[in-house]
């Protein structure tokens, strides 16, 4: 027998490949699409039926938590009343990975003559739906990703792909943006790094700030009782340079038995990095991954430090 994983890796492949060769098969009709969705005044009302009605859960949230406005509608609960949710305003998006699901059909009928245009997302082009629908975007699969080639997984995968880049391709159109995502996610961390501003979230009292005469076995109480692994190192009300406990670290080596005499300026980094208290967090985060530190000083726009902001910020 062999190991589970040589079965996940041939899930996955194969997976992965069905996506890939989703490429060739975008064509204008996914242009006309995103132009129709990006103009309707209405919802993006999604439909299908078992796994493909799960799939259009999924697609409809992402619309919408992307600025396009989506709902899923069971076809069996609009069969037998909740068509009349449908407006002449929306746009209809049936998934169905045969394209002959009978209970879309039996939808297709029903909204037949209200004029709504209906696109299609099967893995069939030849399918009655894809037939009786104004545009039809292909998912078509070679084959799943089940041993057996029986339960939806490749053709399931390939239609949440669709779905994800006609939500990026509207994303692009639209000009949306982080701001804009935020407005939809103002829960959790993900809302809180989006909206919060760098003076939210600085640290403004008993900061550690010393002098560069000072010798590091003397700052070294100032930066352990600043809880921050560092000190800012000032002139006045100049800054002058920032000292880590790395700064310190690599200066007990370099001097080992002579460290009692080294001062701060000489260990210290001269050129530490700034931020603007208006600056976002996602901003604090870019320049944390781009310059491999931790600490940024926070100054206004006289360069007058006015906090300090760390790592920590950004992950509660």
């Amino acid at each position: 027998m062999e190991k589970p994983r040589i079965y996940a890796e041939r899930c996955l492949r194969d997976e992965a490949e069905a996506v890939l060769a989703l490429i060739p098969q975008l064509d204008d009709t996914f242009d006309r699409v995103v132009e129709l969705v990006y103009k309707t005044k209405g919802h993006v009302v999604i439909s299908g039926v078992g796994k493909s009605g799960n799939v259009g859960a999924k697609i409809a949230a992402t619309l919408s938590s992307t600025g396009t406005p989506a709902l899923f509608l069971n076809p069996l609960d609009a069969l037998h009343g909740d068509l009349g949710m449908i407006t002449p305003d929306d746009v209809l998006l049936f998934i169905s990975k045969s394209g002959n699901s009978d209970e879309i059909l039996r939808l297709i009928a029903a909204v037949e003559g209200r004029h709504v245009p209906i696109v299609a997302m099967t893995g069939n082009p030849q399918s009655l739906i894809a037939k009786y629908s104004d545009y039809h975007i292909s998912v078509c699969v070679d084959h799943e990703a089940c041993p057996l080639n029986l339960a939806p997984t490749s053709s399931t995968t390939a239609a949440i792909a669709m779905g994800d880049a006609l939500a990026c391709a509207l994303m692009e159109v639209r000009g949306f943006k982080a701001n804009d995502f935020a407005m939809f996610h103002p829960g959790g961390s993900l809302g809180r790094k989006l909206l919060l501003k760098v003076k939210d979230v600085m640290y403004t009292e008993n900061l550690p700030i010393i002098t560069p005469e000072l010798k590091l076995s003397e700052a070294i109480m100032t930066i352990s009782g600043g809880k921050l692994g560092l000190g800012v190192v000032m002139e006045g009300d100049k800054i002058v340079g920032i000292i880590t406990d790395g700064d310190i670290r690599r200066a007990v080596q370099g001097a080992q038995t002579k460290f009692i005499n080294v001062t701060v300026g000489e260990a210290m980094t001269k050129t530490p990095k700034t931020i603007s208290p208006e600056a976002k967090l996602t901003q604090i985060q870019a320049m944390f991954n781009k310059h491999k530190i931790h600490s940024l000083l926070v100054v206004d726009n006289n360069n007058k430090l006015v906090g300090i902001v760390d790592y920590f910020a950004i992950m509660n």
